[in-house]
């Protein structure tokens, strides 16, 4: 089934646009990949990315926004990512990156596009836990900048993922979310009150 990628704002996408066409911004960047590619980068899959701060006893809190990934293909593959972030005056370009999360998310994304069901892709963020996962959305017409994952829909965690969960494995939130919950819940330090 196809993924219904949704669209990215106009101003972030110029953004990124604007960013790949400064040598300055490219060559400082810290990506060998990007800087060393050979034709023309260009942003694609631009994904909501969404970060959940807390994750409580009683489950998840909400999540919000931070920004936009946009994967960047020189060619046949993905080199580098850039983030666009939104500021008092609007979307506005803040980095690219490279690393294990950018081949990572072809991955994940690839899994997606075989399952049976339509979801809308974004990407979670767990900072509490240094995890990253793609999330998919059961509705797909959702505006991907509100919500919080349903408990029907899915997870996959990208790697590296935290010890004891399977990254590339698609899990229901309903499933995901208490392994979540006891890792990110702190333990009461002994002699504290309850």
């Amino acid at each position: 089934m196809p993924l219904h990628v949704p669209l990215a704002p106009a101003p972030a996408l110029r953004s990124v646009l604007t960013a790949l066409g400064s040598p300055t911004a490219v060559r400082e960047a810290r990506t060998p990949s990007l800087r060393a590619a050979q034709g023309p980068a260009t942003p694609e899959l631009p994904l909501p990315v969404h970060v959940l701060d807390r994750i409580t006893a009683q489950g998840l809190s909400a999540t919000r926004l931070a920004g936009w990934r946009f994967l960047i293909r020189c060619g046949e593959r993905a080199v580098a990512a850039a983030d666009t972030m939104l500021t008092p005056d609007g979307w506005a370009f803040s980095h690219f990156f490279e690393g294990p999360y950018i081949a990572s998310t072809e991955r994940a994304l690839q899994q997606a596009e075989a399952l049976q069901q339509q979801y809308q892709p974004r990407l979670l963020s767990v900072p509490g836990l240094y995890m990253l996962t793609l999330w998919l959305h059961g509705e797909v017409a959702a505006e991907p900048a509100e919500g919080h994952p349903a408990a029907t829909d899915l997870l996959i965690p990208l790697a590296p993922a935290p010890p004891g969960i399977s990254a590339h494995r698609p899990y229901r939130v309903s499933e995901l979310l208490p392994v979540l919950t006891h890792r990110a819940t702190p333990v009461p330090l002994l002699g504290s009150p309850a």
